[in-house]
């Protein structure tokens, strides 16, 4: 492969890594026109197709990122993901036997790890159709990531915060209540509990997680300026600022 090719190949990592698809895909697309040495460059282009929702281009493209590495974990569980999205549920099965074989006698780390790299999946294709608007998508995506990692405190801290932005206080306070008694320790989950207790003029629950927040961790920004805010809002006291509550992309 000559330097040029080098160059654009780096250069289309360094997009993709960035969620810049846009300018990433021309180029992987040149790449994989010179070389097939690249399992990866098929695997991007198969994730990058699967984001607009062209699920079928995606399959051709983890099908032969797959043909160049057949223990290409990555692309195995995106073409997984993605015949699900078809309907192929036979072949997702097998494309799993396969995972779940070359598991061994680790079979429960296995599945766990399969899982968790799916969920995964799923929360990155949230994000992408958080990005352009389409928020009910991004809900369903995050909540197919949730019913497969319920322990995952971030993952339901993330749709909690996507149920906030649609509306639903009811399921996000479950979602934060729930990431909280998973990992006390996850601060983001107190911190986003906190500003919707805030957000509904709760005070005092608020006051809570905010302080609960700033006991482990004392240089939270976020959660010092809620904090004044709402201490303020107790004493009466009209607040210099509300800020508004983060959006789920800020996350």
């Amino acid at each position: 492969m000559d330097d040029h090719i080098k160059q654009l190949l780096l250069l289309a990592r360094e997009h993709y890594a960035k969620r810049e698809y846009d300018k990433a895909e021309p180029l992987l697309r040149q790449v994989a026109k010179h070389t097939d040495r690249y399992a990866d460059v098929f695997d991007m282009l198969g994730v990058i197709a699967h984001s607009t929702g062209d699920f079928v281009l995606a399959r051709d493209w983890f099908e032969r990122a797959l043909v160049l590495n057949p223990n290409y974990t990555e692309a195995q569980l995106n073409l997984m993901v993605t015949l699900n999205d078809l309907g192929d549920y036979s072949e997702a099965r097998k494309v799993y036997g396969h995972l779940r074989k070359r598991g061994g006698g680790q079979r429960a780390t296995a599945d766990a790890f399969v899982k968790g790299r799916i969920a995964n999946m799923h929360a990155d294709i949230s994000q992408a159709y958080a990005d352009v608007g389409m928020q009910v998508e991004a809900i369903q995506e995050l909540e197919k990531a949730v019913a497969l990692c319920p322990s995952f405190p971030d993952l339901r801290t993330r749709l909690g915060v996507q149920y906030r932005d649609a509306g639903d206080r009811v399921r996000a306070l479950e979602q934060f209540e729930r990431a909280k008694q998973e990992n006390p320790e996850y601060l983001q989950a107190r911190l986003m509990l906190g500003v919707l207790h805030l957000s509904a003029g709760e005070h005092e629950p608020a006051e809570r997680e905010f302080s609960a927040v700033l006991e482990r961790d004392p240089e939270n920004t976020g959660a010092r300026m809620y904090l004044r805010i709402t201490r303020a809002q107790l004493a009466g006291e009209p607040p210099s600022s509300a800020p508004s509550p983060p959006s789920a992309g800020q996350l």
